[in-house]
């Protein structure tokens, strides 16, 4: 079996990472396309599909939209949610994928931690890059505010070190922000642009308790904005240097 399809559990409805997930991967993508509001890039190469909201989100933005993706079982999902979407959608492992082809927008959402090399994944597709386009990353952030409230507590012995819900995912490292510029920079890359990716203070079981739980992580989305180094996940726009 395809080893990404050991994970596709965490991408169907019901899972324990759900909710979560469905806040952060509807929220930095819009604000990704804020960014590109005034220069209506017209093509996108995106790296992996997984829950689909992102892919969904990007597609109408875009005259030419290419996602590359592993997992067969992740492909069924999506064709089964968005029946009607014009993508056109590859199956393949990113380290395979050939193209002269170059695009306005690459987009690496949360699949750096996943691959086997990222400093490979991104020399790989800067070339993929057209003149002045750029690339965006997001990846968690292995130094948020309920990570380092963890490693007080002794829940985790190591900031970087992986939990269950890491290994859930499939997940093999965790970032912070100055290991991922430094990779970035290592490869060829500046970043132009950074923000944070929902600045979570607690547990999700203990926030789910409170009054207008809603309007919280709505709130914590946009405040965390500001504060990269605490939120759950990190989003960078790159550009060859």
């Amino acid at each position: 079996m395809n080893k990404l399809d050991h994970v596709t559990s965490q991408y169907k409805p019901g899972a324990a990472t759900s909710l979560e997930n469905e806040l952060i991967l509807n929220w930095y993508p819009k604000r990704i396309l804020a960014r590109l509001a005034d220069v209506r890039p017209r093509s996108l190469l995106e790296l992996g599909l997984g829950h689909g909201y992102t892919t969904a989100l990007f597609n109408r933005h875009f005259a030419r939209h290419v996602v590359i993706e592993g997992s067969g079982t992740v492909i069924e999902l999506f064709r089964g949610n968005y029946p009607d979407l014009d993508i056109n959608l590859v199956e393949g492992f990113f380290e395979d994928f050939e193209t002269d082809e170059t695009f306005d927008v690459v987009m690496m959402g949360f699949i750096l931690e996943h691959v086997d090399d990222p400093a490979l994944i991104l020399h790989r597709y800067k070339p993929r890059l057209a003149k002045g386009g750029r690339l965006f990353v997001a990846v968690p952030n292995a130094k948020s505010l309920n990570r380092r409230l963890g490693l007080a507590m002794g829940k985790i012995n190591d900031i970087y070190e992986l939990n269950a819900n890491d290994h859930a995912l499939g997940h093999q490292r965790q970032f912070c922000r100055d290991t991922l510029k430094a990779l970035l920079h290592a490869e060829g890359f500046e970043v132009t642009w950074e923000e944070g990716i929902y600045l979570k203070p607690l547990p999700l079981g203990y926030m789910q308790a409170m009054p207008e739980f809603e309007e919280n992580l709505q709130a914590m989305c946009e405040v965390g904005v500001d504060f990269p180094d605490l939120c759950v996940g990190l989003l960078m726009e790159v550009r060859v240097a």
